[in-house]
């Protein structure tokens, strides 16, 4: 075990988009664990769009400030124990940090006992997988026969909440940024059919792939996709509100939905956003055995984008924000001890 420590810090607040001299990596002394706390070797980082938001006031942590280690959901290893909750060789998952080592919380842990490979405990196995499931099976209320609509479809969370959704007898769209995204939708995941917003018709192209209109739109982007998708909404259909990251990695974010309240009340259109973290935090194992036995079956493809090393953080941050992933975005720091 190292006596040395690297870890991003946060060098400078962005104006406008994230850069990564926005971050500085520096190499400090290992921290050492006090009487009721854990030391964990961090092992995976996930890379969330959700991060650029930790930058603004606006969110549901205290915003990150100049100075501050970069936080991040991981995986880690227990490697110091002074508390009666965890055991050295644990393996654990936790809001920790873009470093090597965490002085961590016990109470701030989810114990993790792995039967498959470690990368799934932070994609489908992780926050990412149940925000999935419980977004289009509770928030959505998808049932089958419906058609259901998800955008950043090729990202971590709409390429698994499409395949829930044809394991659910849905009729599935989604909506992506490339052809060859287009094409790996509906080739290797089974959507039934997938549009690009930067199409120049692509509204147009929305409303050919759902000649019923919609009557569930898990929507992880807002802006201008939340604009058009609403105006292809069926007749009492329910828009799930996941995330915004069409409107994260600017100073001019758009406020609002055009049209909104007025074309809800016209279709009777339902619109819920929920926080997995919370709002789920009692139901994550009946979560986990249903993602768990698709898996086991085979009936549900793992998508992961894994960058190699510590100090690919920053830019593996700025690609998810640009859309260059398909699947889960994560750092491989370290394997178990």
């Amino acid at each position: 075990m190292s006596a040395l420590n690297r870890r991003w810090r946060v060098a400078g607040m962005p104006s406008e988009h994230l850069e990564t001299s926005h971050f500085a990596l520096e190499t400090v002394d290992r921290p050492e664990a006090s009487d009721g706390q854990v030391l964990c070797r961090v092992l995976w980082i996930s890379m969330d769009a959700a991060q650029r938001a930790w930058f603004q006031a606006a969110t549901y942590r205290a915003a990150i400030q100049v100075g501050d280690t970069m936080p991040g959901f991981t995986l880690a290893q227990v490697v110091e124990s002074h508390c009666d909750d965890f055991a050295v060789g644990d393996i654990v998952a936790g809001d920790l940090a873009w470093q090597d080592y965490v002085v961590a919380d016990p109470n701030n842990l989810r114990r993790i006992v792995p039967n498959r490979p470690l990368s799934n405990y932070l994609s489908v196995l992780g926050i990412t997988g149940l925000t999935a499931y419980f977004g289009l099976l509770d928030v959505g209320e998808a049932k089958s026969g419906e058609t259901v609509v998800v955008s950043a479809a090729a990202g971590a969370t709409g390429s698994l909440v499409g395949q829930i959704a044809k394991l659910h007898g849905c009729r599935v769209v989604g909506i992506c940024s490339s052809p060859e995204k287009q094409k790996w939708l509906t080739s290797e995941l089974g959507f039934d059919a997938a549009v690009s917003h930067r199409d120049e018709a692509f509204r147009q192209k929305l409303k050919e792939a759902c000649p019923e209109g919609i009557d569930v739109y898990f929507d992880n982007v807002g802006g201008t996709t939340l604009d058009t998708a609403l105006s292809v909404m069926a007749h009492r259909g329910r828009v799930v509100c996941c995330g915004v990251v069409s409107q994260y990695d600017t100073s001019t974010p758009v406020r609002g939905a055009r049209g909104v309240p007025g074309v809800l009340i016209l279709k009777s259109i339902t619109m819920r956003g929920f926080l997995v973290m919370t709002d789920y935090a009692d139901r994550w194992d009946e979560g986990l055995r249903a993602l768990e036995g698709w898996l086991e079956d085979g009936s549900l493809r793992v998508a992961e984008d894994v960058l190699e090393g510590l100090e690919k953080a920053p830019e593996g941050l700025i690609g998810v924000l640009n859309g260059v992933n398909v699947g889960k975005r994560m750092i491989h720091v370290a394997d178990p001890l």
